[in-house]
């Protein structure tokens, strides 16, 4: 009785955490009313409207009518003191719609701008790089936090690194999952990850299609259909490339699972077509954190959210992993099959649901990576699905929390890389320390040192 009021006072709080999480997100969301496309649009205006005076932004809010907004700016030409202006600028579109960027009217404290004025400020000027450079940036922040310049630049990678670092490690758990369990390598979750992709930019496309244009309603769309395609897709793909092959060795899983691969992989190209679909970028606008000089260390929300998802998502896996009966049978199949199933763990069903639940992990990351990136093409999952497996096989692909690890480990890996060194050379020091894990500690960071799960 004990041990069941202890899981459901966790269950409680997991609970808790995540309702606060979600809370906070939804608020956050909607005080977001300010595309980061569209007041990068509406600033490049202001040196157009105003030739030779110096621009400083001093606020940026939402405008008077529905899809415009309001930019509060000062004007100091040489011959004259700083004048106090704004513009309204009004867009075609908002949320996830693909034309949100246009712009369909401009108006300044003197009155609206002829539509001849603003077609030749568009088509002339504004899709120029002159005009694309012309912006004078968002409003400046005197209370920032100066930093050294070298702990600023090195800050500012560490935050660039949180949501491909969650991207990973979503990935690698799914390696994990399958392998602790059944000792087989599902190479096909990559293409998992692209499938989920493909499936959020569905349903963001539905909500779109309905009326809808709320991005919060266009990422839970697409949210549910990610994990529902990678979970689907998982499950029936390994049954008949996992569950089915009953031989001892893991060599013909392994290459049915190279088949799964490539089958997933043609079937995607046949079903979204070979040009990738992108999204249009939502709340990335960089929010300022601290300073070096003219450096400024950012994050943008869309970046936060993307973090926060990872997270949420590998501590409510420990949670089902330590503290639920899921858990508690993985672990029991994971030590010795055969003992488990003499105490009545259903091993063939057990092994479905672990299927389901990496493929819906896999699934995640996909939708995590439209989400930042914009996109995903069909083939591009293969990459993310092989350094997912290094990060798993560093972590220990036998755990559960040494893949989260491993994910960590890449994702941190490769921006630190890219931010000092060549980058060319960073895959060929990635694959090699693949190597050099697999001579010198084959367990991983967390695993053992056995390359399988530990006998008993």
């Amino acid at each position: 009785m004990s041990t069941q009021y202890s899981e459901l006072h966790r269950a409680k709080g997991m609970f808790r955490i995540l309702a606060l999480v979600v809370s906070l997100v939804l608020l956050n969301g909607c005080g977001l009313s300010i595309d980061a496309d569209q007041a990068r649009i509406c600033r490049s205006t202001l040196p157009a409207l105003n030739p030779g005076a110096a621009i400083t932004v001093q606020r940026i809010q939402e405008g008077p009518a529905p899809r415009s907004l309001t930019v509060l700016y000062s004007a100091e030409s040489p011959d004259r003191p700083p004048l106090d202006r704004y513009v309204v600028c009004t867009f075609a579109a908002e949320g996830l719609s693909l034309n949100k960027a246009e712009l369909t009217g401009l108006a300044t404290e003197e009155g609206p701008i002829s539509g001849a004025s603003l077609y030749m400020l568009k088509h002339y000027y504004l899709e120029t790089p002159e005009g694309i450079a012309a912006d004078p940036g968002s409003p400046p922040d005197a209370a920032l936090i100066e930093l050294p310049a070298g702990f600023a630049y090195w800050l500012q990678q560490l935050l660039v690194s949180l949501p491909r670092t969650a991207i990973y490690a979503l990935l690698s758990v799914a390696f994990a999952l399958v392998f602790g369990l059944s000792g087989r390598v599902n190479l096909a979750f990559g293409e998992l990850a692209a499938a989920g992709s493909a499936a959020t930019v569905t349903g963001a496309a539905v909500v779109i299609v309905s009326g809808l244009n709320s991005p919060l309603l266009g990422l839970a769309a697409g949210l549910a259909g990610a994990v529902f395609a990678g979970a689907m897709h998982s499950a029936v793909g390994g049954y008949f490339t996992i569950s089915r092959i009953t031989a001892a060795s893991s060599q013909p899983s392994l290459i049915a699972t190279v088949g799964l691969s490539l089958f997933l992989m043609e079937y995607l190209r046949l079903v979204q077509s070979p040009v990738t679909i992108w999204l249009p970028p939502i709340w990335a606008d960089a929010w300022p954190l601290a300073r070096a000089g003219n450096f400024l260390v950012s994050l943008t929300p869309i970046s936060v959210m993307t973090a926060g998802t990872g997270l949420i998502a590998a501590l409510g896996l420990l949670w089902l992993m330590k503290a639920t009966a899921f858990g508690r049978a993985w672990r029991a199949v994971a030590d010795d099959a055969r003992a488990a199933a003499i105490m009545g763990v259903n091993g063939p069903r057990l092994l479905t649901q672990t299927l389901a639940l990496a493929g819906g992990m896999a699934g995640l990351s996909g939708m995590l990576i439209v989400v930042q990136y914009g996109g995903l093409g069909f083939a591009g999952g293969f990459q993310y699905g092989l350094k997912a497996l290094i990060g798993a096989v560093i972590g220990g692909i036998g755990s559960v929390p040494g893949a989260l690890l491993g994910g960590f480990v890449i994702g941190l890996f490769e921006t630190v890389w890219s931010a000092y060194l060549p980058i060319e050379g960073r895959d060929i020091a990635l694959y090699a320390s693949l190597a050099v894990f697999l001579i010198f500690r084959p367990g991983g960071l967390l695993g053992f040192q056995d390359t399988t799960p530990r006998n008993v």
